[in-house]
């Protein structure tokens, strides 16, 4: 911690006027100021310091996907939504994924999602694959892709410690 220790205030204060008998006020010399007040004026403010965070990622990448795509008992909330409104599941996975709730209105933003999906995370396929998979089963294909999505992000851990060093 910083310490500011005050011993002179070159500006005029009520404290250092003296009153006169008139009703006027004088100025007080500096050194009589002093020894009417002997006790010097300390200030603690604490100081800038230094800040030091650490931040550690731990992802996932590579290999297959981590469900299947008729693993429909892996996460079943995710699933029942899935057959009956797949659109709404849809919109929940643009959102997971990072994109405006609006993408997924868009025609094949399901496919380009898959696919940025797999490329995100390095899992094993091609884009004849993907394809096939959204048009065929498209329902599946997006439980499956959350459920994906759930996991890695899951798997991603931060730890952030930030130490204030005074100095």
């Amino acid at each position: 911690m910083e310490q500011t220790i005050v011993t002179h205030q070159p500006s005029l204060s009520r404290s250092m006027l003296e009153e006169k008998g008139d009703g006027g006020f004088s100025a007080v010399s500096d050194t009589n100021w002093r020894s009417n007040n002997a006790s010097a004026v300390a200030l603690t403010q604490p100081g800038l310091g230094i800040a030091t965070t650490t931040v550690t990622t731990i992802t996932q990448t590579g290999g297959e996907w981590s469900s299947g795509l008729f693993d429909i008992c892996g996460d079943k909330c995710t699933c029942v939504i899935g057959a009956v409104a797949p659109c709404c599941l849809d919109l929940s996975l643009a959102n997971l994924y990072g994109e405006c709730l609006c993408f997924p209105l868009l025609p094949g933003s399901t496919f380009a999602m898959r696919v940025a999906l797999r490329e995100r995370y390095k899992i094993r396929g091609n884009m004849c694959n993907d394809w096939s998979t959204v048009c065929c089963c498209y329902s599946l294909a997006v439980c499956q892709m959350v459920r994906e999505m759930k996991r890695r992000t899951l798997a991603r851990t931060y730890h952030v410690a930030t130490t204030l060093e005074c100095t």
